[in-house]
């Protein structure tokens, strides 16, 4: 198993794999395919924090983290959004997202980003020690359900004073 960074030549590959997997998805939208391209031509794109993995000489997993901001009062505070993450359905169970997960931060940390966001199941993402922003005074705008809307401190105390809205494109 190889954790690398995505390149261009990986696009179509990384676009079909993403669509698979969110087909047998538990939860989807049927678009996130078409998110990661809308990601990748944004300002907010970091091509370092665009990862696959690769095993059996194929692209089995993606993960991708892009700027986001938290909107406090008259300044931004900028943080990380993980969307989307995939495996595909016959490489699922054997913590490849798991690692993927761990070396995205670890990237992230080397980059000098604080703080990581998520909108996605509490269950799931609370084994990676994501919890609700609202504990943080964080809420998210337009209106997600707030048990969805989670972040994960890459350092310790990493949002301490930091409290506002923040938006997801």
């Amino acid at each position: 198993m190889i954790i690398r960074q995505e390149k261009p030549g990986d696009f179509q590959s990384v676009y079909f794999l993403v669509k698979t997997a969110f087909q047998t998805a538990k939860v989807s939208n049927g678009a996130e395919e078409d998110y990661v391209k809308k990601l990748r031509v944004n300002s907010n794109y970091i091509p370092e924090l665009a990862l696959v993995t690769e095993q059996d000489a194929k692209l089995v997993a993606h993960i991708m983290l892009t700027k986001t901001f938290v909107a406090t009062g008259g300044s931004k505070f900028e943080a990380l959004l993980l969307a989307p993450l995939c495996v595909a359905l016959e490489y699922r169970k054997h913590g490849i997202g798991s690692k993927l997960v761990a070396k995205s931060f670890e990237y992230a940390k080397n980059l000098g980003y604080t703080a990581v966001f998520v909108v996605g199941d509490p269950a799931f993402y609370g084994r990676f020690g994501f919890k609700s922003s609202a504990l943080f005074g964080i809420k998210h705008v337009p209106l997600i359900p707030e048990q969805y809307v989670m972040v994960y401190e890459l350092f310790l105390d990493a949002l301490t004073g930091i409290a506002g809205t923040v938006t997801f494109t």
